[in-house]
């Protein structure tokens, strides 16, 4: 048989064969080769979904380790849109569990990606409701959400903390960047039909969580504050309130309470007026409180002594063709008289012999017109003027507490600067950072500012805000057995209608410190537009008397009065 002879069609065939075998071969080398890094990280994209998930936050405690502030493990919803047969079906069986309409859910089920968020951070019963439905394409992973286990308890202190787990107000927001947990990246994987998606690393180790915050706040002196301004601003009818105790010796704030309060963990329907801690940011004229600040810079100064004699005028005095009224008609009285009886007149005239000069550096030397520098955010400066700005009456008006704007924090650390001998100190309200661990990361210590007056001063001042609870004004502000020094306020609100003061609106406030002779607590107690008897006496004073009385118990602090031992015969 002669051999076989390809043709030349044959040849063609067997050529275009090897070409064909040749451009497999070199695409099986280009995609297995050249490109395999690529198109490996491009099916990765295909089945694995990486999400974000926020560590867990630290937790926040009081002075003595009770929990104020903590996080919780949460179901939340996300579906895969591109694995849904009906998505219209699915949003509206998941609506009356996820308590979300089913138009927003389909509207976000019909969108062509790989992963969306349907609601998080959901009750732990809609988690397992939602897990009873198990539908293809949604799924639940766990977050932590930050609760607040006693609710509106220090609530304007605290703040809050958003969704996506980030500090927005309070010390949450301040100290943010070491309460935060890391990031934790959650990956989220489809099988090859692409029907389901799951977690992949629930059973990782979880990355480090937040640093813990221990306060200065005393979760008991904080409920009996709170409790007693909040029963004050109710019976007052008044607009809002504010209390605020220091230990004056190094800052520390050991309450701080704002009426009405709120509930951190719902507050989505709330405007930020609700939150805003206006311990910090609300500047008010403070009045005759202010008088103590101006009577310390006149002792210093050798304007004045205790027994130096100040004609009231009977009550009506021309200054700068305004007239300056007082409440009593007052003829000569003594200095000490003068702040016991609160005479704006006889502050007037003890203001002017002081002078703008003296008088405007020892505000700035309480620390008015300044932030405290206080641990928290939205603190507010205050508003003193500028030598320049002041007018004729301005000396007369700033002794007696108008024509400045001072906050509660500012008005207490003044308070606080006579009670500690003349030295003002930075209040504070966090005290100790530890790491989830417990290892201690920084231990904040007592900070002082400056020396307002001399420790001479100091006690003078004492001796005559004594007499104010004793013979004057602050008489409700007395607490059995023990000496009090304060001091009332009682200021005409500016009506925005007029640009005039008000008749009829008022803010009324005390500052003090107890045991006079040695203090523990300095506290400002401020009432916002109180109805009726609006007087800082009548109606800020008993605040202060009732929770002195409470916290000193609590603290054991003894009275100075001697026991009477009665005997069994």
């Amino acid at each position: 048989m002669a051999g076989f002879v390809p043709s030349g069609r044959q040849y063609v065939l067997l050529l275009l064969l090897l070409c064909g075998f040749g451009v497999v071969l070199f695409r099986l080398v280009t995609l297995q080769v050249w490109q395999a890094a690529e198109l490996s990280v491009k099916a990765d994209r295909q089945h694995r979904k990486t999400v974000s998930l926020e560590g867990a936050r630290g937790t926040i405690v009081d002075r003595h380790g009770k929990v104020l502030a903590m996080n919780v493990e949460v179901p939340s919803a996300f579906g895969v849109p591109t694995t849904l047969d009906s998505p219209t079906k699915t949003a509206r069986m998941l609506a009356p569990v996820l308590h979300v309409r089913s138009e927003e859910l389909e509207r976000k089920l019909r969108q062509e990606r790989s992963f969306v968020w349907l609601a998080r951070k959901l009750d732990p019963e809609q988690g397992r409701r939602l897990e009873r439905l198990s539908i293809d394409g949604v799924g639940v992973v766990m977050e932590g959400r930050r609760f607040y286990p006693k609710g509106p308890f220090l609530s304007h202190v605290l703040g809050f903390a958003g969704m996506d787990g980030e500090g927005l107000e309070g010390i949450e927001h301040r100290y943010e960047s070491y309460l935060r947990g890391e990031k934790r990246m959650m990956v989220l994987q489809r099988d090859a039909l692409g029907r389901s998606v799951f977690p992949t690393d629930l059973t990782e180790r979880s990355p480090t969580p937040g640093h813990n915050l221990a306060l200065t706040i005393d979760e008991v002196i904080q409920y009996i504050t709170e409790r007693e301004l909040e029963d004050a601003v109710t019976r007052a009818q008044a607009k809002s309130g504010t209390m605020i105790v220091l230990d004056p010796r190094t800052g520390a704030v050991l309450a701080m309470a704002v009426s009405p309060r709120f509930d951190p963990n719902v507050v989505s329907n709330l405007s930020p007026d609700r939150w805003r801690n206006k311990a910090l940011t609300d500047a008010y004229e403070p009045g005759s409180t202010l008088k103590a600040v101006m009577a310390a810079a006149a002792i210093e100064e050798r304007v004045v002594k205790s027994n130096t004699m100040v004609f009231g005028e009977h009550g009506r005095m021309t200054i700068a063709n305004t007239v300056i009224h007082d409440h009593e008609k007052l003829g000569w009285v003594s200095f000490a008289q003068v702040i016991q009886k609160s005479s704006n007149i006889g502050a007037a005239k003890i203001g002017m012999a002081l002078g703008e000069q003296r008088l405007h550096r020892y505000l700035q030397a309480f620390g008015f017109g300044q932030k405290t520098e206080i641990d928290l955010p939205g603190e507010g400066a205050g508003l003193v003027k500028s030598l320049k700005d002041w007018g004729r009456r301005s000396v007369a008006s700033i002794s007696m507490g108008q024509e400045i704007g001072v906050t509660p924090i500012q008005m207490v650390s003044a308070i606080a600067a006579l009670a500690n001998e003349g030295v003002l100190m930075k209040p504070y309200v966090v005290s100790e950072i530890r790491s989830s661990e417990g290892q201690l990361l920084k231990r904040v210590s007592p900070q002082v500012r400056r020396r307002a007056v001399s420790p001479e001063t100091a006690h003078a001042m004492t001796k005559v805000l004594e007499g104010v609870v004793t013979d004057g004004t602050g008489a409700k502000a007395a607490i059995p057995g023990f000496r009090v020094a304060g001091k009332t306020g009682t200021a005409q609100k500016i009506d925005p209608r007029t640009g005039s003061y008000s008749v009829s609106r008022f803010v009324t406030s005390f500052a003090g410190y107890v045991p006079a002779e040695n203090p523990r607590l300095a506290m400002i107690v401020v009432i916002d537009e109180p109805q009726g008897d609006a007087w800082g006496g009548t109606v800020a004073a008993p605040v202060f008397s009732r929770v002195g009385e409470q916290v000193l118990s609590y603290l054991g602090v003894g009275s100075h009065e001697p026991v009477t031992l009665a005997m069994a015969l």
